[in-house]
């Protein structure tokens, strides 16, 4: 029998304190942007968009009073956890907790809008071969971070703040050369950017 495939988790928990201390209104995740279909949706969706794309099992973090977020996870068939998050460790921890037949974990934050679905199968592929994968573009580390299933009681073990490159060990990390959008999140609020909350259906 084949093993199960590592699956993506994606952290959604976060406060975005950052994002509304640059001026940012409402969710910064429900901001809209274009996709590739060139219609303007919110980033969440985006993000949900190319990691179903990839294949991969999908599993989201999301914080209890978030209801528009967990709309678009039903509408992608996404499972989800949900998390009064004190911080990245403390969602990684319980991502890992609710997904215990993964054979590893593809983590990235919710705002990552890049990220292609080619991305998450070339780190799928390196879980075969090495225990921890993470993307790269010019020597400068972005995301997804990989684990595989050896390091469930360490990513479980995290709290607070403190999240998985805590983990990272050279002599066990495949470096994997990518492009720009790894590197891209959303942190803080473009000028042309605004809520797709009224507007958007799921």
């Amino acid at each position: 029998m084949a093993s199960p495939p590592p699956g993506i988790l994606i952290l959604a928990a976060g406060l975005g304190r950052r994002y509304t201390r640059a001026g940012g209104v409402g969710n910064k995740l429900m901001s809209c942007h274009t996709g590739s279909d060139a219609r303007p949706r919110p980033i969440f969706d985006i993000c949900l968009h190319h990691a179903q794309a990839s294949g991969l099992p999908l599993h989201i973090v999301l914080r209890p009073e978030a209801v528009a977020l967990q709309a678009i996870a039903r509408r992608y068939g996404a499972s989800f956890s949900m998390l009064a998050s004190e911080g990245m460790g403390h969602s990684i921890a319980r991502g890992v907790r609710d997904t215990p037949a993964w054979s590893g974990w593809l983590i990235q934050p919710a705002d990552m809008t890049h990220i292609r679905p080619g991305d998450y199968q070339r780190l799928a592929a390196a879980l075969t071969r090495h225990s921890q994968a993470r993307l790269y573009w010019q020597g400068a580390p972005g995301h997804p971070v990989a684990f595989s299933a050896r390091w469930r009681d360490s990513l479980t073990a995290l709290s607070g703040d403190v999240g998985a490159k805590s983990l990272l060990t050279p002599a066990e990390l495949l470096v994997l050369e990518a492009h720009p959008g790894v590197l891209i999140d959303h942190d803080l609020p473009p000028s042309s950017a605004h809520s797709c909350a009224a507007q958007y259906r799921p």
